[in-house]
């Protein structure tokens, strides 16, 4: 499955510049942005821009990619709290799968994340990447 042109461009302000919705009511933060609050209803809220660093929760490691990551694998998939408590899912990268582990610091870089196949359009995203790094 590719990531095509439109989709890309409707997810450029979540995507590129990290903005999730934050409820008035809760306070809870979600990303990507929502319209209504699945837990209280609310639909009043506030754009914010999250933060770039976290900790890594759980993760998994792919050892058999699908074929747009194949040339990538073995590969690490993380679910990373950030410092304001949203949970984000992306790929490490930039570190050696063995040396990925719970509460490991990371920080969101902007990387490529995949070319359409023979479009060649370049899909670009976060991923996460040692804080040390």
């Amino acid at each position: 499955m590719t990531m095509f042109s439109s989709k890309n461009w409707r997810e450029y302000p979540h995507r590129y510049r990290l903005e999730a919705s934050k409820f008035k009511k809760s306070g809870k933060t979600y990303f990507p942005k929502r319209q209504i609050d699945p837990v209280t209803g609310d639909t009043e809220q506030e754009m914010v821009i999250l933060p770039e660093t976290g900790k890594v929760v759980t993760y998994t490691v792919i050892q058999i990619a699908p074929p747009q990551w194949g040339d990538q694998s073995p590969y690490a998939l993380a679910i990373v709290e950030l410092t304001d408590g949203t949970r984000l899912m992306a790929q490490m990268t930039d570190c050696d799968t063995t040396k990925v582990k719970i509460g490991m610091e990371v920080r969101i870089e902007f990387r490529k994340v995949q070319a359409e196949a023979d479009h060649g359009v370049i899909s670009y995203g976060y991923k996460f990447v040692p804080k040390w790094y």
